[in-house]
């Protein structure tokens, strides 16, 4: 298949493959398109999901001929490095640097209170390292005793253009059973060991969802999944009690977004099948394409991530067709010297599929 551009009608691109990767009438991948905003669910956290949420934001407000978009963010909550994971072990508090950092990229610009969100204090005690707005949603939580009434007060605050769940608010960690059959607790210890994962889990095991989370899923248009650390920031949402079920039952269209790069000690020597694979291994099947960047980074760039032991992630459009899987590819590279997606194209993109299909 070769390079698609995604301005051009998508069923005439793509509508063979959709119809060799769907599995005889599963989904229904999409309605017509109706008068109200398209329903948006996008899941990861890190740093990949506030990109995707960026682009998103930017589109939210309804304007002439457009009804805009009605986002929700569901984030992983098994963050215990950094600051989260000091607030988790001397407060008790859930994790809150994933769900400032999509709260800031839903509220867009930047703004004064933006700024003083993602504000870090330094020095070496004390506050050092603590960003204002973790500090601010643990308060809110202590404050009201509710983690989410504390988030969406949080969202109201910044004007936050959507709405951002903590994927279950029990207090999870994240297990890993690696390549040599050692098993890792902690998602920072798992960064650490260098090795390969076989398999996560969380603990407790299948935790409840957040309320509201399923009834997002099953009345969404398009599901995101990614990007991000596939084992540390988009496999564990689908870890939560429901999840997956209501995944495989929604009418949603279901788009993975490819990693650009491999992630040293997490993702070493896996293709875009593998990452695929992963998520179906982990879920079973809840994806119907995966959208693939086709903009070759620059070389220099490729070298010097290499250095440091990342790689461009190869990609097998007749694999990823023959696991059932449509690829979808267009240019999504960011431009300058670090290899990132760019949020703005994302949204385009996701955007013309939520409302043509595959």
């Amino acid at each position: 298949m070769s390079l698609m551009d995604l301005d051009s009608t998508l069923q005439e691109k793509w509508g063979e493959d959709a119809k060799s990767a769907r599995q005889q009438g599963r989904n229904e991948l999409l309605q017509p398109q109706v008068d109200r905003p398209t329903r948006i669910v996008a899941m990861g956290g890190g740093t990949g999901l506030p990109v995707v949420l960026r682009g998103l934001a930017r589109r939210a407000t309804p304007k002439a001929g457009d009804p805009g978009v009605d986002i929700t963010a569901v984030v992983t909550m098994s963050d215990d490095g950094g600051s989260s994971g000091r607030l988790r072990r001397l407060h008790g508090v859930l994790p809150p640097g994933d769900i400032r950092n999509c709260l800031v990229a839903l509220a867009g610009g930047k703004t004064a209170l933006a700024e003083v969100f993602q504000f870090r204090f330094g020095g070496a005690k004390g506050l050092a390292g603590h960003a204002v707005g973790n500090l601010l949603i643990a308060a809110l939580a202590e404050l009201k005793g509710d983690f989410l009434e504390a988030v969406r007060v949080s969202g109201e605050m910044l004007g936050a253009r959507g709405q951002v769940l903590p994927c279950t608010l029990a207090p999870v960690q994240l297990v890993a059973k690696m390549d040599d059959s050692t098993e890792v607790v902690g998602e920072s210890n798992i960064v650490r060991a260098h090795g390969r994962v076989q398999r996560v889990s969380l603990s407790p095991r299948s935790p409840p969802p957040s309320e509201g989370l399923l009834e997002s899923i099953h009345s969404a248009d398009l599901i995101v999944i990614g990007p991000g650390s596939l084992y540390s920031s988009v496999i564990p949402n689908l870890l939560v009690d429901g999840v997956a079920q209501a995944l495989r039952e929604t009418r949603a269209l279901k788009v993975m977004v490819a990693n650009l790069m491999t992630q040293p000690g997490e993702t070493d020597g896996m293709d875009c099948l593998d990452h695929v694979r992963a998520v179906i291994d982990h879920a079973g099947p809840v994806l119907d394409a995966v959208l693939i960047n086709g903009t070759p980074p620059p070389v220099d760039a490729i070298q010097r991530y290499a250095r440091k032991g990342a790689y461009v992630i190869p990609v097998n459009r007749r694999e990823l067709i023959s696991a059932g899987v449509v690829p979808v590819e267009a240019d999504l590279l960011k431009e300058g010297s670090k290899i990132r997606h760019d949020g703005g194209k994302i949204a385009r993109c996701l955007l013309k599929m939520a409302r043509c299909g595959l």
